[in-house]
């Protein structure tokens, strides 16, 4: 390891943030055991906030070269399956918001699809889209809690989503994908308006809203579709 210390020991802070999205997805695990949902939902906006920032710094940092033996990917992967999965799952069954049954089958599809999800090597695009669904369980898990659609409809929502994480279409990063990047980002940003206000009304908006988080995530999760279709990504 060459160069100042300070550098290495910022670098190594990167780690560090990444790794508090596990005290994170703690304090949801805490708040949806007790039936508290909308604080469950605000721990996991804030793991999100995370783990959208934590990246760009790593490569700002150079934090692979500061410490080669210690790897981001996999410590990123972890807390994204906790935070991005199992806590909307159990969510979903806690709340039984589509009934008993069709809460338990849905959060045990969410678990299973999403980690075999995640041992697939081949989930990323050229353009740093992801072929498949990315399993962000907890937008959607979210947005069924906002919308409020029927026990049935929710349940086709969460099978379609799932067979779509194995499906070759190509959903955004609205990060790293270049082609309509200060769109998607704007629209991510009215999502995110919209899920605080939602949070504001403890997870019992009015209509208006409703229809911005549906709006919003609707483009969400279909640009990177449009997009390949278009020829724009691959």
């Amino acid at each position: 390891m060459f160069g100042h210390p300070k550098d290495a020991l910022w670098a190594f802070g990167v780690h560090i943030l990444t790794a508090s999205g596990a005290f994170l997805a703690f304090l949801s695990l805490v708040a949806t055991a007790e039936a508290d949902f909308r604080m469950a939902f605000f721990w996991l906006g804030v793991a999100m906030l995370v783990d959208g920032i934590d990246g760009p710094l790593a490569r700002k940092l150079e934090v692979r070269k500061w410490w080669p033996y210690w790897s981001g990917d996999m410590l990123d992967s972890v807390i994204d399956y906790v935070t991005y999965v199992i806590i909307p799952a159990f969510i979903l069954y806690m709340s039984g918001i589509m009934g008993r049954y069709f809460s338990f089958t849905a959060a045990a599809i969410i678990v299973i699809t999403s980690a075999i999800y995640y041992a697939d090597t081949r989930m990323k695009s050229e353009d740093y889209g992801f072929i498949g669904f990315p399993v962000c369980w907890n937008m959607v898990v979210f947005t069924i809690f906002i919308v409020s659609p029927s026990e049935m409809l929710s349940f086709v929502l969460v099978v379609i989503t799932a067979i779509l994480t194995f499906v070759p279409v190509i959903f955004v990063h609205p990060v790293r994908v270049k082609p309509m990047r200060k769109t998607t980002l704007t629209v991510l940003g009215i999502w995110i308006l919209g899920a605080l206000i939602a949070l504001f009304y403890d997870l019992d908006s009015p209509v208006w809203v409703d229809v911005i988080i549906a709006g919003s995530g609707l483009y969400l999760f279909c640009i990177g579709f449009v997009l390949q279709m278009a020829g724009k990504l691959r």
